[in-house]
């Protein structure tokens, strides 16, 4: 075999198996994991926005139950406070107290609805309608941006243990599977309805 022939072999051999080996796949999968993630976080701060106001809203009835209004606003100043990298994303234990806070706040929220059912002059106004409109909207994009998050990390976490991805991790990039986003686990208990 001449040099010429073997040196081109070679290139052609090296190229193939850079271009198969994953690493920029990799790379991508892990992008679009923080992207997701980012898109969940904003869908998170917009109902932490709207819960000021729908508090002030809700404190204009007089008779309101104050003990419902402080523990919304306790639980997201919880949930502000817990931060979450996508760093972190790797760290089951940051993810749960993440989402741990995030149920809290859920929880609180819909103890907050349960009980302005209870009143009428509440209900019927409107600056309170919108809020809770814009609320639920914002509950839907979450549960929607939840699920894009999760199929970002199926999606990673399955390139990261691919063969010959895996090698090519293993050793040159060394990255670790992310963390899912989790349901709440009271969300697995059955809700009892009482009449």
């Amino acid at each position: 075999m001449k040099p010429g022939i073997f040196k081109l072999f070679a290139v052609c051999l090296l190229f193939g198996v850079l271009t198969g080996c994953g690493y920029n796949a990799m790379q991508q999968n892990e992008e679009a994991v923080s992207k997701t993630w980012g898109n969940l976080e904003s869908q998170l701060q917009r109902r932490s926005d709207l819960i000021p106001n729908l508090v002030a809203t809700v404190k204009g009835a007089a008779d309101f139950e104050q003990e419902t209004l402080t523990g919304v606003i306790e639980a997201r100043s919880k949930a502000s406070s817990v931060q979450l990298t996508p760093e972190m994303l790797s760290d089951p234990e940051a993810m749960a107290r993440f989402q741990g806070a995030q149920g809290e706040l859920s929880s609180m929220l819909s103890r907050l609805m349960v009980v302005v059912e209870r009143y009428p002059e509440l209900k019927a106004n409107q600056n309170f309608r919108d809020l809770q409109n814009q609320l639920e909207g914002t509950e839907n994009r979450i549960s929607v941006a939840r699920q894009r998050y999760n199929e970002a990390v199926e999606t990673f976490n399955f390139s990261i243990r691919r063969f010959p991805y895996s090698l090519t991790n293993n050793i040159l990039l060394h990255l670790e599977p992310k963390e899912y986003f989790r349901a709440d686990a009271a969300a697995r208990e059955v809700p009892a309805v009482e009449f």
